[in-house]
Order: structure tokens, then C-alpha cells, then sequence
């Protein structure tokens, strides 16, 4: 599962007299000269400030629809939080569930909370949330760290990543250079995955380019780029040129990890190394993966072969046999699946109609036994600390 001012310009033109254009002091006519009919060239200074001030207009015209643009682009945000100066939404202080097993979440609801890191206790999921003043557009926590994904939302939009601890008092930041996608911690929070789209912002479009860093969390470095690693399919070294990756998951080695590697219009599952600096392909139409806590299962999104809108469902695959399981719930889950507990599955679906802004997370058994169920209303891109 983001977060200046035009100045105007004038220009005028001033002609001087010219002294050699003085009366004659005898009163007698002057002789008619040629020079004193004005020539082709003295307009020329005239007509390059229209021509300067047609171009400056145009540019303020420009830029002034791109203010506009920006203005239109947040303008839901803005209602919902104008809306809720008047109508404030209820919610605890963080420090009260302190220590307790929760679920933490990005707020979707539509009020003072949207936007920003809150958390409900696992005994009490549709509870009154605990809410935080870290607003993030991905977040992902394990143990005492967190990782958050944020778009600063401005004339020209910024994004970052950064680390928070235990009380949610950012630790360090870094710059991302896209649109915040997938965030990934290892189970000891030792090592970080980060997705942005460079080009594109949905993985359901005709073209869209990614790129995706791992971190070192402890000494607070990058650890490279997945397209700067060896790729291996069915065991021999390719090197495509439109490779993509994203969707990152850790094994609890904190060398081991899978991915989604896309190329020539194939999605692939890959397991990584970091210490060989190379990937393999396991199989294929595999995305957005995620590593069950005991690590023998990866639950992922599937696409859907078909007409229409670009469609995925809920799939786990069995790392030993390669078997996939389909989950009951045949929505379209465009979401990394987060792992509620080693039987159970969580991700993020958005309301129909108007209300497609507002997600809610929804969790179902991991064996595709029983039916899907709403965890915590008006979430996105949930996180279970223990």
C-alpha cells in the first residue's frame, strides 16, 4: 500500500529626441531630407517587445494553468481535512497501545486522520484507531522499526522514505526519485525494499518503468539497485534491456529474497541473493510477492487472463511443490500482501463507486478454505507488530 509563487514582469519603450531636429533659428523651411522619413529597421526594437511580451504572457498562461493543475489535484484532500476541522475525527494517543499486539495502517477515512500512520489492537480491530502524526502513502513495521513512504504534494512534488522507531520519532530519511509503489522490511528490520514508479503510476498500465533499492537499516546505506544484479533464467545470464522489478520480500536469513522481475511481457517470480548479487527465475505470472512467516509459501497476485480492465487475484504458491492455491475471494487485489499470521493473509481493496478512495483491509485464510472478511475499515497497506 506524498506527500511558489509566479512573479509578473513589465516592459515599456521610451524614444528620445533627436538635438540635429532643433528649429532653425532663421524661421526659413527646411529642405526636404530623406532622413527624416523614418526607415524599415527603427520598427524592429517594437515589434521584439510584442513579440517578447506575447511569449511572456503565454508563459504565465502556462504556468498559471499548472498552478491550477496542482490546486485541482489535492483538492479532494483539502475538503476532507477542511471538513474535518469541523467535524474532527475521534481517535486515542499512540503511546496508549503501547506494548500491545496491533495492526498498523495508513487512514483512508475521509477526515483528519486520512493519510496519516495509525494502528488499532489486534483484540479490538473496528475499535477507535490510535492515530500518529507521520503521514505516509506505504508504510511497513517490524519489531521497533518502520519504514514509511511519503509524497510532499507541491508546486513540484517530492517523495522520501524514511525510518521511525517504537514512539514514531523518524530516525532518517532518504530521497526516493518516483512515486512511492512498495515498502518491505526484513522480519529483524535489518534491511529495507523500496519500489517507486519512475514512469507510470499503476502496474496495470501499457507502459510503466520501476526501479527498486534495497537498504542496509543498521548502518543506514544503500545496498544497490535489483537492476544492477545478475539475472538467471532456467540458469542461464540474460540481460534484457526493459527489465523491471519490484514487489520485494526477505527470507529470514537477510540474504535470501523474492521479487517480480517483468520482461518481454513476462512477469516472473525470482529469488535473489544479496551476497552473490544475482537472481533467478522460479516460474512465472507472479507478482508482488510476499514470504510467509515460516518460509515455505509466497502469497502474491495473479493476473487474470481477459478482456477488459487489467485483473489479479489472491494466490498462494507453495515454494517446495510450485503448487498455487487460489483464494476464495475473486476480486481484483492490486496490493503486496501482507501475512496477518502463518494461516492468514491481509490486503487492501478499495469501496465501489464514489467511495474509491477509501480502502479497507481484508483478511482470509491462506489455504483458500473460508471466505474474506473486513479486519479494519478505511485501512491500506497494513502491518502486524506482535
Amino acid at each position: 500500500m506524498g506527500e511558489k509563487v509566479v512573479g509578473e514582469k513589465e516592459a515599456a519603450g521610451v524614444v528620445d529626441a533627436d538635438p540635429s531636429e532643433a528649429p532653425d533659428p532663421s524661421g526659413a523651411p527646411d529642405a526636404p531630407d530623406v532622413s527624416d522619413v523614418p526607415d524599415a529597421p527603427s520598427s524592429r526594437p517594437r515589434g521584439a517587445v510584442a513579440a517578447f511580451l506575447v511569449i511572456l504572457i503565454g508563459c504565465l498562461l502556462v504556468g498559471s494553468g499548472y498552478i491550477v493543475h496542482v490546486l485541482r489535484r489535492d483538492a479532494d484532500l483539502k475538503a476532507d481535512r477542511a471538513e474535518a476541522v469541523r467535524n474532527p475525527a475521534a481517535e486515542l494517543d499512540p503511546s496508549t497501545l503501547r506494548g500491545d499486539p496491533r495492526v498498523i495502517f495508513r487512514s483512508t477515512a475521509r477526515d483528519s486522520t486520512y493519510g496519516l500512520v495509525s494502528m488499532v489492537p489486534l483484540s479490538d480491530p473496528g475499535g477507535v484507531p490510535a492515530v500518529t502524526r507521520l503521514s505516509c502513502d506505504r508504510v511497513d513495521v517490524r519489531g521497533e522499526i518502520g519504514l514509511c513512504l511519503s509524497s510532499d504534494r507541491g508546486f513540484v512534488t517530492t517523495y522520501q522514505a524514511f525510518l521511525f522507531d517504537a514512539d514514531f520519532h523518524v530516525l532518517h530519511s532518504f530521497r526516493l526519485t518516483g512515486v512511492p509503489s512498495r515498502a518491505r522490511l526484513s522480519a529483524d528490520a535489518r534491511l529495507a525494499a523500496v519500489t517507486v514508479f519512475e514512469t507510470g503510476h499503476s502496474y496495470a498500465g501499457p507502459a510503466f518503468s520501476t526501479t527498486t533499492t534495497l537498504y542496509d537499516v543498521v548502518n543506514r546505506k544503500e545496498l544497490g539497485n535489483l537492476e544492477q544484479f545478475a539475472i538467471y533464467r532456467d540458469d542461464r545470464r540474460i540481460n534484457p534491456v526493459d527489465q523491471n522489478f519490484w514487489g520485494v520480500t526477505f527470507a529470514a536469513d537477510d540474504d535470501t529474497f523474492y521479487a517480480t522481475l517483468s520482461t518481454e511481457g513476462t512477469t516472473y517470480l525470482v529469488r535473489g541473493s544479496l551476497r552473490a548479487h544475482e537472481v533467478h527465475t522460479l516460474t512465472t505470472n507472479v507478482e508482488c510477492p510476499s514470504l510467509s512467516p515460516d518460509g515455505t509459501r509466497v502469497a502474491f497476485k495473479e493476473r487474470v487472463a481477459g478482456d477488459g480492465p487489467v485483473r489479479w487475484v489472491a494466490t498462494v504458491l507453495d515454494l517446495r511443490t510450485m503448487r498455487r492455491t487460489h483464494l476464495s475471494d475473486t476480486r481484483s487485489v492490486d496490493d503486496q500482501i501482507a501475512w496477518y499470521d502463518n494461516e492468514t493473509i491481509a490486503y487492501g481493496l478499495p469501496r465501489d463507486g464514489g467511495d474509491a478512495a477509501i480502502t479497507d483491509t481484508w483478511v482470509e485464510p491462506a489455504d483458500g478454505s473460508g471466505k474474506a472478511r473486513i479486519l479494519v475499515a478505511k485501512a491500506w497497506s497494513p502491518a502486524f507488530r506482535g
